[in-house]
């Protein structure tokens, strides 16, 4: 690769560009002239071969581009045709049977940004022009990029312990994959743990979610990580390396059978935030943004009844 960024392979400094219009049927010549723009950019600067097809998707189409490559010594591809997302691999893969760097074309969308959502032939034409003007003076920048295998660390890790992490959990454990589901709460179930009934159907809701819970705490391949926080991200895809805090529970995991012996005992007695404990109709506790709400309540209510004994 020399400075200018162009290619060496093939004993020039200056691209050699081939240019390709596609009539895609009638969908782009209908509108566009796509006979005068092959003969205006047959001349234009590093152009070497400029020229139009039907269907340039075909099988015959993606020979001439291979064909034209070899007998005039092309290393750079422009096609001026549909949408990239529907046939950029197709002609990725035409490039790299001839022989070419498969990131050594550009394809420029005049279908879709031009015949399609343009009524007037004139104004559809010179918009067609100036895209692939842009598409020749963008594909001499190209460099060759190669594509390689990486090893990837098969685990994944979700953060937020509701039903869709919950879901998405089992999911991806039932598939064989390792997952670490991290929850900032000190319980999963999120805020449908919260609710009586589900929309539309009326299901009860810890019917739904309680099971799912369950298969959580006991799937091995799922690591459980409650009252836990993500603090760091970094790495790149198949390989990130992320720092969970973990906050301190004041209870040992380990041994912990859920008998809620510690909880009676302990004078704090610790409840998420969001969270109601009733026994029956009574509420017998509620986490602090709760506890918070109702205080504020009351002070307003007391306000009120305050004010209406002054009047």
């Amino acid at each position: 690769m020399s400075d200018s960024g162009f290619h060496h392979d093939r004993g020039h400094t200056r691209p050699r560009i081939g240019l390709y219009v596609c009539h895609c049927g009638t969908n782009i010549s209908r509108m566009v002239d796509v006979v005068k723009l092959a003969e205006e950019y047959s001349k234009f600067g590093d152009v070497v071969v400029s020229k139009h097809y039907r269907f340039m998707c075909s099988e015959p189409g993606q020979d001439l581009i291979i064909k034209d490559i070899k007998e005039n010594n092309l290393d750079r591809v422009v096609v001026a045709a549909c949408s990239p997302l529907m046939h950029e691999p197709t002609f990725r893969k035409a490039l790299e049977r001839a022989g070419l760097n498969r990131y050594f074309f550009e394809m420029v969308n005049i279908r879709e940004q031009v015949s399609w959502v343009t009524t007037d032939y004139d104004a559809a034409t010179n918009k067609a022009r100036n895209l692939i003007r842009g598409g020749i003076a963008r594909v001499g920048l190209h460099q060759p990029l190669e594509m390689r295998r990486v090893p990837i660390t098969k685990r994944v890790l979700i953060v937020g312990g509701g039903i869709a992490g919950i879901e998405t959990a089992l999911q991806l454990a039932d598939g064989g994959v390792e997952v670490i589901l991290v929850e900032k709460e000190d319980s999963i179930g999120g805020h449908m743990a919260m609710f009586d009934k589900t929309f539309p159907t009326l299901d009860c809701a810890a019917c739904i979610l309680t099971p799912k819970m369950v298969s959580v705490g006991q799937n091995s391949k799922i690591k459980l990580l409650t009252y836990s926080e993500v603090e760091e991200v970094a790495g790149y895809v198949g390989n990130f390396k992320v720092k969970v805090r973990k906050k301190a529970r004041y209870v040992d995991t380990e041994i912990c059978n859920g008998c809620g012996a510690c909880y009676e005992a302990c004078p704090s007695r610790p409840l998420p935030s969001m969270r109601k404990l009733r026994m029956g109709n009574e509420i017998k506790k509620m986490g602090p943004a709760l506890n918070h709400s109702l205080a504020e309540g009351e002070k307003l209510v007391r306000h009120e009844v305050e004010h209406a004994d002054v009047h």
